[in-house]
């Protein structure tokens, strides 16, 4: 292509001769000169495969595709208010759990067997499936509401007893307000079962409420506070007298009597593993108030039991069966003196458990005794 080059002629002096300069610079040129495009290198070629170079091998069919599987739905998410309320919800039920006792049913099997015994004799050995209902939650309902209103009394003394200071309102996990509301509900919950009985039964269903509100008050000033408990664990055996009769017979008083005892019994052995605490803070008991009498005075009380529970029997007309699982409770007995004979909390504690084997064997012995007489 033809490049057009301006330039100028110097002006020379007379005489002088000038050569003209038509080349131009590099550099100018280069800025006249379009870029020049190199053009791309053709690709490479790809290495061959292994199929190219081994054509008659035998190539595998791939395999069907698998049968499609819907996919499991992602776990719920709770929402943060929901997850915050669920970790709130769930320590404040196990609290108001703790607070009945749920966690400790022994209480609940020493204040059911004397009703079970009251119903299956009240009966004549067959008891009413609706009123073996009714008396098994309203048993678990009363003594879950014994509780409660137990450690609200003593809500300010817990605290300084070592087997107590744990509990919910010891250790102000629940407040009293709280409590009293539970108390409120079980009451509720356990008049809504003796409405379904006669009008006897709510009578003394209201003597046995304001039995179960008063005891820890009993701690205060009664010396032996044991037999007060008695009154409100043996409350379920005329109250099942009544709902099976309609009456309290001499037989049900006597029944309600050694179930009265006995309660003095097992409460006196829980009593000496509290009693260094109890008598620190002033409290009353039947462990404190027999001192080093306390395994005679159980041992009377266990055989005041026994012969409650042997004229109850003549009462009835009770046979051999009967009789016989007497003798093993008898020997419970025996074994309660021996397991507390050091007078630890440990050995005593352990007779106050045992204490369950005797209220199975008394009703033992009355199933017993109305199988063999069909």
């Amino acid at each position: 292509m033809a490049r057009l080059v301006d330039f100028e002629l110097p002006v020379e002096g007379p005489g002088s001769q000038t050569a003209l300069d038509f080349t131009a610079s590099e550099e100018a040129l280069a800025e006249l000169e379009p870029p020049v495009t190199t053009p791309p290198e053709p690709p490479e070629p790809a290495p061959a495969t292994r199929a190219e170079f081994l054509p008659d091998e035998p190539i595998l069919a791939a395999p069907p595709p698998a049968a499609f599987t819907p996919a499991a739905p992602a776990p719920a998410v709770l929402a943060p208010a929901a997850a915050s309320a669920s970790h709130w919800l769930i320590p404040r039920l196990a609290d108001f759990a703790l607070l009945m006792r749920l966690d400790r049913p022994i209480g609940t099997w020493l204040l059911l067997w004397p009703t079970l015994w009251a119903l299956w004799i009240a009966s004549g050995g067959h008891p009413q499936p609706r009123l073996l209902v009714i008396f098994i939650v309203g048993t678990v309902l009363m003594r879950s509401a014994g509780c409660v209103v137990n450690d609200l009394w003593d809500r300010d003394i817990d605290p300084h007893v070592r087997r107590t200071r744990t509990r919910p309102l010891a250790a102000r996990r629940v407040t009293p307000a709280e409590a009293l509301a539970l108390f409120a509900a079980l009451l509720g919950a356990a008049l809504l079962l003796v409405l379904q009985l006669n009008a006897l039964c709510l009578k003394l269903a209201f003597i046995g409420a304001a039995l179960t509100a008063t005891y820890p008050l009993f701690k205060r000033f009664f010396a032996i506070p044991q037999l007060y408990l008695g009154l409100c664990f043996a409350w379920g055996v005329p109250m099942a007298y009544a709902a099976e009769l309609g009456v309290v017979p001499r037989a049900g008083w006597v029944f309600m009597l050694a179930a009265v005892v006995w309660a003095g019994v097992y409460d006196t052995f829980y009593a000496m593993a509290d009693r260094p605490d109890d008598l620190r803070l002033g409290l009353k008991s039947s462990a404190i108030t027999f001192a080093d009498m306390d395994l005679l005075m159980i041992g009377i009380m266990q055989l005041m039991v026994l012969a409650a529970l042997l004229f109850g029997g003549r009462l009835m007309e009770f046979d051999a069966p009967y009789y016989w699982t007497l003798g093993v409770a008898a020997a419970c007995f025996a074994w309660q003196q021996w397991l507390a004979r050091g007078r630890d909390a440990e050995g005593c504690m352990a007779a106050f458990h045992n204490n369950n084997y005797v209220g199975v064997l008394v009703l033992a012995g009355v199933i017993l005794q109305y199988s063999a007489q069909r």
